[in-house]
């Protein structure tokens, strides 16, 4: 995002050097005010997602901004198709209102003036951002709207996202291959066209991801918390790493979890699988066994009978390798995130 502020701040720096005849540093000033300008549009546009969600009683963590685009983050997905849409459609309506108010103000403003031109190319950025995000293909605005749309024709959302998802790839495809053939033709620079490669990029891998989430969440139902969950095999504190390893492996349990337990036979610390294998194996039988695990207190617990999404939602929300999973006050057992991908993405775990 610097380079790429810095980038345009210079171009059109000089482009006020060169058309409105002024002198430094005023020009490369003129062209930071540009890029505040865009910031700013770009905000505004992110604002109109943030506070339709919020009408509809969905809230909002945090607005990101990128100097050409931007995201906002929800913390639950629209409850009904017309809601989804309404909010994906907010964010290009805003930019269209702007690019509307920006090319009055340009009609107004005499030409070649810094007033006026910077009021042009408000009014065309906003313009060329409104039309490029309501586009329908994921994960721009117009691919929220298709899956939207789609969601009411097929009443799955996790279909519609796929869809609009492969339909988001197929623009980018189109407009790759669009953007080349000007370029041979001398309709684009080589500069524009690597902007605009750059640009397929990542609606491609945006495109992707959206992909593979409406396929994981598809998958939600199949994560099943009693099934997924390894038996726990506790060994005293002060228990060399090599002998806990040796009764691991004589124990009948299939994917056995160790972990350390007090004088009282309490659990306190889960032993960490990565940092155990890190120890020489010369040096297992002199180190203790709980300087390779994790204090129970530091472990994130879940509650043995939560649903499969409830399960993918509290892994998302504390991020870590390993998780109790008890019933009532008894550990029941030992949570693996692999486990889980596993299967929300069979593929990859193959």
């Amino acid at each position: 995002m610097v380079l790429l502020a810095v980038l345009v701040t210079v171009v059109y720096g000089n482009y006020a050097r060169a058309e409105l005849g002024l002198a430094q540093p005023w020009a490369y000033l003129v062209g930071l005010g540009f890029v505040v300008c865009l910031l700013g549009s770009v905000l505004l546009h992110e604002l109109g997602h943030a506070l339709t969600a919020r009408r509809f009683g969905i809230g909002v963590r945090r607005i990101t901004l990128e100097l050409l685009s931007g995201w906002t983050e929800m913390d639950r997905d629209a409850p009904a198709p017309r809601v989804d849409a309404l909010v994906s459609l907010a964010g290009p309506a805003v930019s269209l209102l702007l690019g509307g108010v920006a090319t009055a103000a340009a009609l107004v403003l005499p030409d070649r003036t810094l007033a006026g031109e910077i009021a042009f190319q408000l009014a065309l950025s906003n313009v060329l951002v409104a039309f490029f995000n309501v586009l329908p293909g994921l994960p721009l605005d117009g691919g929220r709207a298709l899956r939207a749309l789609l969601w009411a024709m097929l009443k799955d959302r996790n279909r519609a996202t796929v869809v609009a998802g492969w339909s988001g790839r197929a623009l980018a495809l189109v407009t790759a291959s669009v953007s080349i053939v000007l370029y041979r033709v001398g309709l684009v620079t080589l500069l524009g066209l690597v902007f605009v490669l750059l640009v397929v990029l990542t609606l491609w891998q945006g495109a992707g991801q959206s992909i593979r989430l409406g396929r994981m969440t598809g998958r939600f139902p199949l994560v099943d918390l009693g099934s997924l969950v390894r038996p726990v095999l506790a060994v005293p504190a002060g228990t060399p790493l090599g002998e806990a390893q040796r009764r691991r492996a004589e124990d009948p349990r299939p994917d056995v979890v160790l972990a350390v337990a007090d004088s009282a036979g309490s659990l306190t610390a889960l032993v960490d699988p990565v940092a155990a294998e890190r120890v020489p194996v010369d040096r297992r039988p002199w180190v203790s066994v709980e300087s390779v695990a994790r204090s129970r207190d530091a472990l994130t617990t879940l509650p043995l009978g939560l649903t499969g999404e409830q399960v993918v939602r509290a892994l998302q929300a504390h991020p870590g390798a390993q998780y109790l999973v008890t019933a009532g006050e008894d550990v029941v057992g030992v949570l693996r995130v692999a486990d889980v991908a596993a299967v929300l993405e069979p593929r990859r775990a193959r």
